[in-house]
């Protein structure tokens, strides 16, 4: 039964399809059957990915607005292991029509329902707001993956993101964990990238992963040749560092796996 992961922060240029993309792509990698679901009108995951715009394809919006199957949806990847569905700007208008809907933020939930049994992991690529998608995602997920770039107040935008987290918690999903937060765009040579990673590590101790995904030629180049890093340049530091976070996220898993399997026998 796949673990649900939504990577989310509202705010934009934090390396969050970037982070998608690859985290999704290292996790297929290491054997682990892998959905990644572009829930970004912007559908960057699914370019990044080699697919290029195509109105007839079907989308996420296809499978949220007209209720078709997922199986008719589902995108083989060039990674082995790792399935799409994809999303372009028609989503944006399922937003709108999600709004006059029952139980309107309970949609993706009960997509992935469908689909849960069929991978090991699930994740999104959830767009840079918090509006009804972002919404309906976080109803959907068993945790949440924040990135966030090393810069100039970077904690700032997190506590927005941190609120919205507790309110859905109290409200719609009891069970919404953080998964963890990864830092973005780290350049050790500057006194600032150092300074923001320490505070993070500071506030928010054992929550930040271990794994740092640096500022990288390679990996800012990989999403034009619609390839992730494992593919574009596995020896970059970009890839290097995208298999490690894979690596925590995967330990996680097995590590909540293990709680719940001893609070089931005690």
């Amino acid at each position: 039964m796949a673990r649900v992961i939504a990577v989310a922060n509202q705010k934009g240029g934090v390396g969050k399809t970037t982070t998608a993309i690859n985290l999704s792509a290292s996790i297929a990698a290491a054997e682990k059957p892998t959905l990644l679901i572009d829930s970004d009108p912007q559908g960057n995951s699914t370019t990044g990915l080699g697919f290029q715009k195509d109105p007839s394809r079907r989308t996420l919006y296809h499978a949220l607005a007209l209720g078709e199957n997922l199986s008719k949806i589902i995108l083989k990847t060039q990674v082995e292991g790792l399935d799409l569905i994809p999303s372009d700007k028609n989503l944006a208008g399922a937003a709108v029509e999600l709004a006059a809907a029952e139980n309107r933020e309970h949609r993706f939930k009960e997509l992935v329902e469908q689909i849960r049994p069929d991978y090991s992991f699930i994740i999104f690529d959830c767009p840079p707001a918090l509006d009804l998608i972002t919404l309906n995602v976080l109803v959907a997920s068993d945790s949440v993956l924040v990135p966030i770039q090393c810069e100039y107040l970077a904690l700032e935008g997190v506590s927005e993101l941190l609120d919205t987290l507790m309110r859905i918690r109290r409200t719609l999903n009891p069970g919404l964990a953080i998964e963890g937060i990864v830092l973005t765009m780290y350049d050790d040579r500057t006194t600032l990238s150092r300074q923001v990673a320490a505070d993070l590590r500071s506030f928010f101790g054992t929550q930040v992963f271990d794994s740092v995904i640096p500022r990288n030629v390679r990996l800012a180049e990989a999403p034009s040749h619609g390839k992730p890093i494992l593919f574009y340049d596995i020896n970059s530091k970009g890839a290097e560092a995208y298999i490690q976070l894979a690596k925590e996220v995967i330990a996680n898993g097995q590590k909540r796996a293990g709680a719940g399997a001893g609070s089931a026998h005690s």
